[in-house]
């Protein structure tokens, strides 16, 4: 009678104890990720020779191939504009063109959002790839003491507090015309079908435009944040980003 009794009490005891670390874990980490933390950066640093205003005209092209409604065209073309160049519509007529493609928009966490931004221009960042960048993975927050306890106290605190993190990355590639010749030299494989056939092409030109491309990630970080407060800054840093290259 007395071991049922005292295993009763220690089983109370645990449970206290489990109990009062989630909630000093919850605590701590909805302390520590309070504040909204917004983070913009890119894969390689672009630089752009200064041109006489009169050069200053560009046209721009921001697509969107993410399954979120994310149109930031007439944000950089604005901020471009704020900045003294000329938008046109016909990219013959410009001495700037720039072409942008958001990729993907949505919840990530920290490796996979280092990952892609590492990648560079090109790199994977959609497909099977977006599930596991952009699938809904939470960055968990919690402490413990050991073994069983550890996990009891996680599993309590992930539902009490969660460090939610959201991005969008995007490609981006300037062409900018100079006076000298510039070769280029583009090849790629491509699979036939599912068999183990494949197709090389290769082409090669001469003109007068110089290329740079970078990736941005722009990401946002708090305590069960939701989408539509992290996507205004998001939005506003990449379009800071593309803007700030000229």
């Amino acid at each position: 009678m007395k071991s049922k009794y005292g295993r009763l009490v220690l089983a109370v005891a645990v449970a206290t104890a489990l109990a009062l670390l989630a909630g000093c874990a919850a605590t701590t980490t909805a302390l520590r990720y309070k504040d909204l933390d917004v983070q913009t950066k890119m894969s390689d640093t672009i630089f752009l020779d200064p041109v006489a205003p009169n050069l200053r005209t560009i046209f721009v092209q921001v697509r969107n191939t993410s399954d979120k409604p994310f149109d930031i065209q007439g944000e950089v073309m604005s901020a471009l504009m704020s900045k003294g160049y000329r938008v046109v519509s016909d990219p013959n007529q410009a001495n700037y063109i720039l072409q942008a493609n958001v990729l993907a928009v949505g919840r990530t966490d920290q490796s996979a959002l280092e990952n892609a931004t590492g990648m560079g221009f090109g790199g994977i960042a959609a497909g099977a790839a977006a599930g596991a960048l952009l699938g809904g993975s939470r960055a968990w927050q919690g402490a413990a003491v050991g073994g069983l306890a550890m996990g009891a106290a996680e599993a309590v605190t992930g539902s009490l507090v969660q460090v939610v993190w959201y991005a969008a990355i995007t490609d981006v590639q300037i062409s900018e015309r100079v006076k000298g010749a510039v070769s280029e030299e583009f090849s790629s494989t491509l699979k036939q079908g599912s068999a183990q056939t494949y197709t090389k092409q290769r082409t090669a030109s001469t003109g007068n435009v110089k290329k740079y491309q970078t990736r941005i990630a722009s990401s946002a970080r708090k305590v069960n944040l939701e989408f539509p407060e992290a996507e205004p800054y998001l939005r506003q840093g990449l379009v800071q980003a593309i803007s700030g290259m000229f």
